[in-house]
């Protein structure tokens, strides 16, 4: 069975993307900073036959990123999509008005060498046979920075940073069968009135795997399509 390892993960989007894949065949991994508090959410995912596992890897601990997808690959074998989507809101966040170089580099730390690390230990082997699939979260701040100048000032360029590689790797890797793909969200997710439940966000996750000739997708709303 294919394996999908989301980086980042937790009971909202990591769950809804869990849920996409795993409803497609694939089996799932779930990395995060306390993968004790997986519990839930591996238990959900076998509920619905889907067969998932919990492993530790913190974004800013390069190091521990190597283990825990060292320990994927040990448990699963080969990953066959990557999905990097941490997020922390303890992490200062500084206006575009009131950057340093603490906080900037923190953002750069989280976003930009996190993902960094995390690619390099699955796409040298994503390469060598011909296939696979990366995919990186942002908000659309990434995309349209004056959405997040107030509060984002210091993420949107790191994410930014990220959005720009993620479309030079998918014309870099693409003709080598690796697709790359990156998905862009305006909205707040949750269950709370005025959020976006992740489910709605997750198929997008799945367009961007399959359709290789994609390399984003952005989410608003305000945008999508009303039944």
């Amino acid at each position: 069975m294919p394996i999908i390892a989301i980086m980042g993960a937790g009971p909202g989007m990591g769950l809804a993307i869990a849920q996409t894949f795993g409803k497609e065949g694939h089996q799932v991994a779930l990395l995060s900073r306390t993968p004790a508090k997986l519990e839930a959410v591996v238990a959900a995912l076998a509920d619905q036959g889907i067969e998932a596992a919990a492993f530790a890897a913190d974004v800013l601990d390069r190091p521990s990123i190597v283990s825990g997808l060292a320990a994927v690959k040990q448990r699963f074998g080969q990953i066959d999509v990557l999905e990097y989507s941490p997020s922390n809101p303890t992490l200062p966040m500084a206006s575009s008005t009131e950057l340093t170089h603490d906080n900037v580099q923190i953002q750069l730390d989280f976003y930009v060498h996190g993902a960094v690390e995390a690619v390099n230990q699955v796409l040298p082997e994503m390469l060598a046979r011909g296939s696979g699939t990366i995919l990186f979260t942002t908000g659309a701040s990434s995309v349209r920075p004056e959405l997040g100048h107030d509060m984002f000032g210091n993420v949107a360029p790191a994410a930014a940073w990220l959005r720009s590689w993620a479309h030079g790797l998918h014309a870099a890797a693409a003709p080598r069968g690796v697709q790359v793909g990156h998905i862009a969200i305006g909205a707040w997710i949750g269950r709370q009135p005025g959020a976006t439940a992740p489910e709605e966000i997750a198929p997008l996750y799945w367009d961007l795997h399959t359709h290789h000739d994609q390399a984003e997708k952005v989410f608003f709303p305000s945008d999508q399509p009303t039944s």
